[in-house]
């Protein structure tokens, strides 16, 4: 078979969890997505919700197996030569639906070719093949060389856990139970005073109370400075559960803005802009509080939307008032407040 080499690599990614306007959630998972000619191979599939084999919470002993699986060090476990490449988030069951893909040597060379949607044992190409992807011929060092590391490396997602500081304990108490349901650890406290350095490094962000007031917010600050522990600090926006969640999946993401889909939320009027950086299925969910101080959340757009700036009008009703409008991708959470 004759084909152009392509480059191979791996990145950590994100499958961002969440609440849902309906009461439904989604598991938030890390993985190691694959990356081919420089991008990952998962933004070539702009509507799909899944996870590369390589996920960071399932046992030392599957993810190894899943690495030497890609290897070629064991069999296929589909027919015709065919491994999963991309699966459901939630769980494995390959009738949810799976990108497979046949992956196979040629010489020193490593191609992968076929791809297709698959949801029983057998594929049928003609029908769920995707025809415009690949095949990829990678070099074969280069390649073994990328995955081998994985065996040796350390799994991304190890600071999948927040710390949730203030006085209102109900709220908090919801708002951590919610983020243990998605696969993101979550303490509560009133204050960092005592708590030991080490513990302090180990959470990926911290999440302030809207009660907290602005010089134990500074004082928490220069603790987690004091600590060494370079993590983004959140001011809640309301006592919104929902909404506390997303804003902590998108202080999870910092430092992730090159492998972001969405950038640049902002909500004016009863329009929302943004930039989707390559072509995905994008949710916009509003949070607002009414005038009786509760919590009304309602979804607004759902679609697949192409490379660019969007904007996007939303119902005006839905973000009045004291509004907040999220904006959700695979691997990607942005919260806005809604300004007049």
């Amino acid at each position: 078979m004759s084909a152009e080499y392509a480059t191979f690599g791996l990145a950590p990614a994100t499958r961002a969890g969440g609440l849902l306007a309906g009461g439904d959630y989604q598991v938030h998972r890390d993985f190691v997505d694959f990356v081919v000619d420089g991008r990952p191979l998962l933004y070539r599939l702009s509507d799909l919700d899944a996870v590369s084999p390589l996920a960071s919470d399932v046992p030392p002993s599957l993810f190894t197996a899943q690495v030497r699986a890609l290897l070629l060090e064991t069999g296929a476990p589909l027919p015709g030569g065919r491994y999963v490449v991309y699966g459901c988030p939630e769980c494995e069951d390959i009738a949810c639906g799976a990108v497979t893909a046949v992956i196979e040597r040629d010489g020193e060379d490593v191609i992968w070719r076929d791809f297709a949607w698959q949801t029983a044992q057998d594929a049928d190409l003609e029908r769920n093949g995707y025809h415009g992807m690949g095949p990829f011929r990678f070099r074969g060092p280069e390649y073994r060389a990328a995955l081998s590391a994985l065996l040796d490396g350390d799994l991304p997602g190890s600071r999948r856990r927040v710390l949730l500081i203030g006085a209102r304990a109900a709220l908090l108490a919801r708002l951590a139970a919610a983020l243990r349901t998605i696969g993101i650890g979550a303490d509560i406290t009133q204050s960092a005073d005592g708590v030991p350095a080490d513990e302090l490094r180990a959470y990926g962000a911290v999440l302030f109370g809207r009660a907290v007031p602005a010089r134990e917010r500074d004082t928490v600050r220069r603790v987690l400075a004091g600590a060494g522990a370079e993590v983004p600090c959140v001011d809640a926006l309301a006592p919104v559960v929902p909404l506390l969640v997303a804003q902590t999946e998108q202080a999870l993401e910092a430092g992730r803005g090159d492998r972001r889909r969405l950038t640049g939320l902002t909500v004016t009027g009863s329009t929302a802009e943004f930039e989707v950086v390559s072509a995905c299925r994008v949710r916009l969910t509003a949070h607002r509080i009414d005038r009786l101080s509760r919590a009304r959340s309602r979804d607004l757009f759902d679609g697949v939307l192409a490379p660019g700036r969007h904007r996007v009008p939303l119902d005006a009703p839905a973000v009045k008032g004291e509004a907040y409008v999220v904006a959700r991708t695979a691997g990607t959470v942005l919260v806005a407040t809604a300004r007049p």
